[in-house]
């Protein structure tokens, strides 16, 4: 099964704010995106089965987002069903908690709906097993990655390879499964370095800056791996 075969149901009481969210995850190529309006709808949704992702607003009425997460996680356990929180609720206790009760990620409201897709690939990703492997060789202009041995090889006649670092490979795995697509700094960071991310940004900066002088024939001019001012980095096509 493809990843964009995941069939996702969205939680929220705000119709409004399901039909945003159907509407990003549909231009993403997610055509299996279903909304209920409360946890007592969502809950018969749930035990039927046939839900693969769930994105679960905290504050709806009668029963909130944790306290429903909370009932269902044996039921969501059980058939192994990944859970974003998607919460106006944004102070740092709210987020603590929402994890730990061991949902996969929060995300507050407002949102990029670039974050929100990136968040789910990324749980979906590490959920499944999906048909789709990108590939484990790359052409970037007169650049050769090789994947499979953590290389970048220079076809211009020297045969010359240089090694990539651990974070220099994990980075650039990320942009090749992304291409096109804008990474954020806190999604690059979170995946690299973990949840005690914070802090890393000027790291990370330094991590591209090695990237590109060994993908990029003009490091200080890139064509491949771009800067998106104020939001993040891109691998373009």
């Amino acid at each position: 099964m493809k990843m964009e075969e995941a069939r996702i149901l969205v939680v929220d009481d705000n119709q409004d704010l399901c039909s945003l969210v159907q509407g990003i995850c549909s231009q993403e190529g997610f055509y299996q995106v279903f909304s209920v309006f409360s946890c007592q709808e969502a809950e018969p949704v749930l035990q039927k089965g046939g839900t693969d992702f769930l994105i679960l607003d905290v504050n709806m009425p009668v029963e909130d987002g944790f306290s429903f997460f909370q009932r269902m996680k044996p039921i969501l356990e059980r058939k192994r069903i990944p859970v974003l929180f998607l919460s106006a609720r944004d102070q740092d206790e709210d987020r603590l908690q929402g994890l730990g009760l061991g949902a996969d990620d929060y995300l507050t409201k407002p949102f990029l709906p670039r974050e929100l897709m990136l968040r789910v690939r990324a749980i979906l990703k590490r959920t499944y097993q999906w048909d789709e492997q990108i590939g484990e060789r790359f052409r970037l202009g007169k650049r050769e990655v090789d994947l499979s041995a953590g290389v970048i090889r220079i076809l211009d006649g020297s045969q010359t390879t240089l090694s990539l670092t651990n974070k220099e490979y994990q980075l650039l795995r990320l942009f090749l499964e992304n291409r096109g697509r804008i990474l954020t700094f806190d999604f690059l960071s979170e995946s690299v370095w973990g949840e005690n991310y914070y802090g890393y940004e000027n790291t990370l900066m330094v991590h591209i800056r090695k990237l590109r002088e060994k993908i990029e024939e003009k490091p200080s001019d890139p064509v491949w791996l771009i800067t998106v001012k104020g939001l993040g980095y891109r691998m373009d096509r």
